[in-house]
């Protein structure tokens, strides 16, 4: 069964390097772009814009990569304190590394990295040399009293001027980061500012997917995008400049708002004229026009709210997130009447665990079918469902046993009487090498590891905290997980 598609991912290409390009020409030397969100594995944007490819921005910029010049942004303060990617698991330092090899694999110029916040923090200098090592130049842009309101200190050789200046060859800027809050508008402003000095006009445009500024306001795309972004505080609201110069109502968030007269004063101070009369002017977003079944982007929305939910209270529980972000996005859900069992897995994984007193994972298939697994004496939870779910899609009978005990059993051995572990369990892992070593000589498992495939991008629920060995494996998989924050 075909995966339900609510977004035209070859209309948004062509319409984006189209209206990227017609931007371009409006500048005569030079064009910061700042790229917002993940312009790579944009999974995010994928989840609630079904039909949307992870690397749609990345495929539009590699038409425009003899002009383009790439600077990657990262926050000092997100290095010192080890953020994670949640999507991919990995600290944003480890991230910068893996998107720059990325870019340049592809064919794309990575020429800096500029840390934002820079206070000579603890470990950033090993960074710097990693970087360095790499190829790359690395400069400092430091932390603005008062920002972004006090105009008067940010526009000056104190504020902005105190950064370092960015040595670009290229028309083309494109300014991206591994996550949001990095501090990319704020890089280019600055470079905006050194620019004038050089006697250089140069211009700014911004490419963000989220909010879709012509989607309403408590769409829930958009309110997807706030429960995304809740740990940074970020509000979707209406754009007030916008709406003063047009009379038109369009949507988009407090720190684009916040910084407009900021930037539309050092458009003045360079051009004598702002080319832009809201933070709507200033972007090139075209997702809102490609979306080609309204009612499947709502549903895939509410669903992304809820997973975020899951992923809250689970930080919560593990010290990693505060209570704050919690709250913000059981609002957003109160807003959308979503309840988390609206989350069909969420209900099945915790009806069987009411009714064998285990705890239980389950998943839905592509065609709605939903697969339970729950604790064993040879299987943890997780791995009993996946097993499971490869059964019932290679057709094979539940009376056949596609792993045997005499399998597992070494395993179990190796794990607890070698290897130190007190869990005697096999991880999805475990579970899969297991397969393999025995689909030489097991049809019946050979069948069942075809189907791997077919569980990229199904909803997976688990009524505990699973294991980091199995969440990894699961989301390797490209499965959607969410758990609860309960120990197993």
């Amino acid at each position: 069964m075909q995966k339900v598609i609510g977004f035209d991912n070859d209309k948004y290409l062509k319409m984006q390097s189209e209206h990227i390009r017609e931007r371009i020409a409006q500048f005569d030397n030079k064009l910061y772009l700042e790229f917002g969100g993940k312009l790579y594995d944009d999974m995010h944007a994928s989840r609630v814009l079904p039909g949307f490819q992870q690397d749609s921005k990345l495929q539009m910029l590699l038409t425009m990569a003899d002009q383009a010049e790439m600077v990657m942004v990262v926050s000092a303060e997100d290095i010192e304190h080890n953020k994670v990617r949640e999507d991919l698991g990995i600290t944003y330092d480890s991230d910068v590394l893996r998107l720059i090899e990325e870019y340049r694999n592809k064919g794309l110029y990575v020429s800096s990295v500029v840390i934002t916040k820079y206070a000579d923090q603890h470990g950033i200098a090993l960074f710097e040399k990693r970087l360095e090592k790499n190829g790359l130049k690395v400069y400092h842009h430091y932390l603005i009293p008062g920002y972004p309101t006090n105009m008067e200190l940010v526009l000056s050789d104190e504020g902005y001027g105190k950064n370092d200046y960015i040595e670009t060859s290229r028309p083309l800027i494109v300014i991206t980061a591994p996550g949001p809050g990095s501090g990319k508008m704020s890089t280019c402003l600055s470079q905006l500012y050194h620019e004038h000095k050089r006697g250089l006009n140069a211009g700014y445009a911004k490419f963000e997917t989220f909010p879709i500024w012509n989607l309403p306001l408590d769409h829930p795309v958009n309110l997807a995008y706030e429960a995304a972004t809740a740990d940074l505080n970020d509000i979707n609201m209406i754009d007030p400049f916008h709406l003063k110069a047009y009379g038109e109502t369009t949507v988009n968030y407090n720190r684009d708002v916040e910084i407009f007269p900021v930037l539309n004063a050092m458009f003045e101070q360079i051009y004598g004229k702002s080319p832009y009369a809201s933070p709507t002017d200033m972007g090139v977003n075209m997702a809102g026009n490609c979306i080609i079944d309204d009612e499947v982007c709502r549903e895939a929305s509410k669903q992304e709210i809820i997973c975020r939910y899951f992923k809250a209270i689970a930080g919560v529980a593990e010290g990693k997130k505060e209570l704050e972000e919690v709250n913000k996005i059981k609002v957003l859900m109160s807003q959308l009447e979503l309840d988390v069992t609206d989350r069909k897995v969420v209900k099945a994984a915790r009806e069987r665990e009411e009714e064998t007193g285990d705890v239980a994972t389950a998943i839905e298939l592509e065609d709605g079918t939903i697969i339970t697994g729950k604790t064993g004496d040879l299987l943890g939870p997780s791995a009993a469902c996946i097993i499971k779910a490869l059964k019932h899609l290679a057709g094979i009978g539940k009376e056949i046993k596609i792993l045997s005990p005499d399998a597992i059993a070494p395993i179990q051995t190796l794990k607890t009487k070698y290897l130190g572990s007190r869990n005697p369990r096999l991880h999805p892992d475990e579970v899969l090498i297991a397969l393999s070593t025995t689909s030489s000589i097991n049809p019946a498992a050979a069948q069942a590891l075809r189907q791997l495939p077919k569980i990229i991008g199904c909803p997976v629920h688990t009524t505990a905290r699973l294991s980091a060995i199995d969440r990894r494996t699961i989301r390797r998989l490209g499965c959607e997980l969410t758990y609860e924050p309960k120990e197993l």
